[in-house]
């Protein structure tokens, strides 16, 4: 079943329409306050008009059962975006949101229900396409990161890296060449980077059937080569750093996955690890993304470009 927002609105439901969100033109969002735009993790309306036709249908209006939405969609957007870029509790939403429970209740049934991944991935096609690629990549970069855990992360999911002594998480992640998230896993910090990626790469190639090469860093040496030329058809490709080196170097390939933790760590949500499940760092991470690729897709583009 398509998840591809409504392309047209047919009829509103009230006759002051402020938004063209699906809430407010089939649901009972008309019925509360719009709210003045003015924090910079607002939507600007040309990054709304790039967003709306890739948000997921509501089960309600495709005849799947629960209630016409009450709240605007883009004021829930705008609500997580603004949790997620400041760093601060649900709780703590400023009182221009719908309420944080509401919000809450809509990023949670999203992220049950896989939307999440589905919006991001939209979006990453739409990027692609722009920067004149095809939408599905054929190669990407796979790197890990190790966070610190707060207090709210439970014991059994979190461990101890001893290669770069963090107590907390890890995020493992594959991107394409452009910097784009494609898979992110998020496993205690104990969890050896070679292990992960057995896991991590099963999961690309299942997802992305073009992609034929990755390219890693140092800490994927080993059978992992071997195993996923066998056993996935996929290159891993070690980019090493040389020995003859000293100081800092950029290295081809790698840079462009540490380029996409710094573009991450500039989330104050994601500058350690906050989220009781797993499964919620991973969604808080796929936002961060969301909010980049869409701010992308709204600025002009280049002349000369198509």
């Amino acid at each position: 079943m398509s998840l591809s927002y409504a392309p047209e609105p047919v009829y509103f439901n009230s006759p002051a329409v402020l938004c063209d969100c699906l809430g407010h033109v089939y649901g009972n969002a008309a019925d509360r306050p719009d709210r003045v735009r003015r924090y910079p993790s607002d939507m600007t309306d040309a990054e709304w008009a790039e967003v709306r036709p890739l948000l997921p249908v509501p089960a309600w209006l495709q005849g799947r059962g629960g209630r016409p939405e009450g709240y605007c969609h883009r004021q829930l957007l705008d609500a997580i975006r603004y949790l997620v870029a400041g760093g601060i509790s649900w709780r703590a939403l400023p009182a221009d949101f719908p309420g944080w429970g509401r919000v809450y209740a809509f990023f949670r049934r999203w992220r049950e229900h896989g939307l999440i991944d589905e919006f991001h991935d939209r979006l990453r096609g739409k990027v692609r396409e722009r920067e004149g690629r095809e939408a599905e990549p054929t190669a990407g970069i796979i790197d890990a990161q190790s966070v610190r855990a707060a207090a709210t992360v439970p014991a059994a999911s979190r461990g101890y890296d001893g290669g770069k002594k963090v107590p907390g998480r890890k995020r493992h992640i594959v991107t394409d060449t452009l910097g784009l998230l494609l898979v992110v896993p998020v496993t205690a910090a104990n969890i050896g980077d070679r292990y992960a990626a057995a896991v991590l790469l099963t999961r690309l190639r299942r997802m992305h059937r073009d992609i034929t090469l990755v390219w890693a860093d140092g800490g994927y040496t080993g059978g992992l080569v071997g195993w996923c030329r066998d056993k996935l058809a996929l290159a891993l490709e070690i980019v090493k750093r040389t020995d003859d080196v000293e100081g800092f170097v950029v290295l081809p390939r790698r840079w462009v996955a540490e380029r996409t933790f710094a573009w991450l760590m500039n989330s104050r949500r994601l500058a350690r690890d906050y989220e009781p499940l797993p499964a919620t760092s991973e969604a808080m991470i796929r936002w961060s993304m969301i909010t980049r690729m869409s701010r992308r897709l709204a600025r002009p583009q280049a002349a000369g470009r198509h």
